[in-house]
């Protein structure tokens, strides 16, 4: 069985311009990192030219799409009937999007399959996280 989950979402950036471009985005999860999902834009929807992906909890997602949720770099909350708004936020500024919420909920429903809502602990690999802690305080030591 897979470790990793990739769905490719339709993603409507919100711009100062009265309509809204759409760009593919990717919605990852992968069970090394039960905690976390993340989202990547192609070169084409960045500024900078390259691919650009960002990382935040699958908890902050499923609670978004219920009702406002977030107060750090990233924030969602739903948007009308079938929308939700994924708001990142960076020193260059904020990035808005639109997702179908239908397409949220099966990313989810896939994560949840693999990890299920309370058992990310049971999936983490302590082993290598006290090899990493390690070198992180011998590196500062």
């Amino acid at each position: 069985m897979s470790t990793v989950i990739e769905q490719a979402v339709q993603a409507r950036m919100v711009a100062s311009a009265p309509r809204m471009e759409t760009v593919p985005a990717t919605l990852r999860y992968d069970r090394e990192d039960p905690f976390a999902v993340s989202m990547a834009f192609p070169p084409r929807a960045t500024l900078e030219g390259v691919e650009v992906s960002w990382a935040f909890s699958r908890e902050l997602l499923a609670q978004g799409v219920e009702g406002p949720a977030g107060v750090g770099d990233v924030r969602v909350r739903p948007y009308g009937f079938d929308r939700t708004v994924v708001e990142f936020h960076a020193p260059e500024g904020v990035a808005v999007v639109h997702i179908r919420t239908t397409e949220v909920r099966r990313f989810l429903e896939r994560s949840q399959h693999l990890v299920p809502a309370g058992r990310e602990h049971q999936y983490l690999e302590w082993d290598k996280w006290d090899e990493e802690l390690a070198a992180l305080l011998e590196e500062y030591s």
